[in-house]
């Protein structure tokens, strides 16, 4: 009887280390398959990088994904995705700095060209970048005066009203393939399109929800809509025709969000309440 018992528990030992053998291997398996992709001895650093540097473009535009460090280097979740990636690819990385996303995108190719960038997706740029799934999930707001009549994303869109916004957004371009009968208002940056909608008054301001929430928690008078006008999914952009780039790229996202990678660089860079966006299907 003994022996049937001593057997049995053996028995238990050995399935519940092969569980969690099983386990391991999963939770594992994203950031071992990313490491073999990413093989610094193999021809993916030339593919993605082929100066030998992996030149990041980093956009300051959205506080929420970068910001200026202390040190003058970029910090925050973008940035710190572009160092893993070097470190991965067995390479230096070199950042290039925008104010906008516009900006970004207009710089590939020339001067300030970039090997990976880190922007919203959006259809208009997927004509000359290839992106990765998203990183982080953002959502897109109205900002209106208390006093204001509109209580609804749906009301927005209608004769007479003017929607200050950022020129070139990511929700520039959403509203400019949506909109009716709104009229938009540009400023240069995100940031200048606060100052018009407090200076010339239109009627709403469009950006991003977190710094919005953050300065109506601020400054009296001022109300963000309910809901969202559209979600933003941020991701890592590379040049078109690079064999084997996106892939990669896909990889390396999905690792990272898999690892808690994504999560920590956001907590680190007090964005804590940002969305980590799920697995890709």
């Amino acid at each position: 009887m003994k022996t049937a018992l001593r057997d049995r528990r053996g028995r238990r030992r050995a399935t519940l280390a092969a569980l969690n053998l099983a386990a391991l291997a999963f939770f594992l398996s994203p950031l071992k398959d990313t490491a073999m992709a990413l093989d610094p001895t193999s021809a993916l650093p030339a593919a993605i990088a082929p100066t030998g540097t992996l030149r990041a473009a980093i956009n300051y535009g959205n506080p929420v994904l970068a910001q200026r460090g202390s040190d003058g280097q970029p910090a925050g979740v973008s940035a710190e995705l572009a160092r893993e990636l070097g470190r991965r690819l067995g390479l230096p990385v070199a950042f290039e700095t925008f104010d906008t996303a516009g900006a970004v995108v207009a710089a590939l190719g020339g001067a300030r060209s970039w090997d990976v960038a880190f922007l919203a997706i959006d259809p208009e740029r997927g004509q000359s970048i290839a992106f990765s799934p998203p990183y982080v999930i953002i959502e897109g707001a109205y900002l209106v005066r208390d006093e204001s009549p509109l209580t609804d994303n749906a009301e927005v869109d209608r004769p007479g009203i003017r929607i200050a916004v950022g020129r070139n957004t990511a929700y520039d371009l959403y509203l400019g393939r949506h909109l009716t009968a709104a009229e938009r208002v540009y400023a240069p940056t995100s940031a200048a399109a606060l100052t018009l909608f407090l200076r010339d008054r239109p009627e709403v301001l469009a950006s991003v929800r977190q710094p919005l929430e953050t300065y109506v928690r601020d400054h009296a008078g001022l109300r963000i809509l309910p809901g969202r006008f559209m979600v933003i999914e941020q991701a890592v952009a590379s040049p078109k025709a690079r064999p084997g780039v996106a892939a990669a790229l896909r990889d390396f996202i999905e690792a990272q969000k898999a690892s808690g990678f994504v999560a920590r660089a956001l907590a680190a860079s007090g964005q804590a309440d940002a969305v980590v966006a799920p697995p890709a299907p």
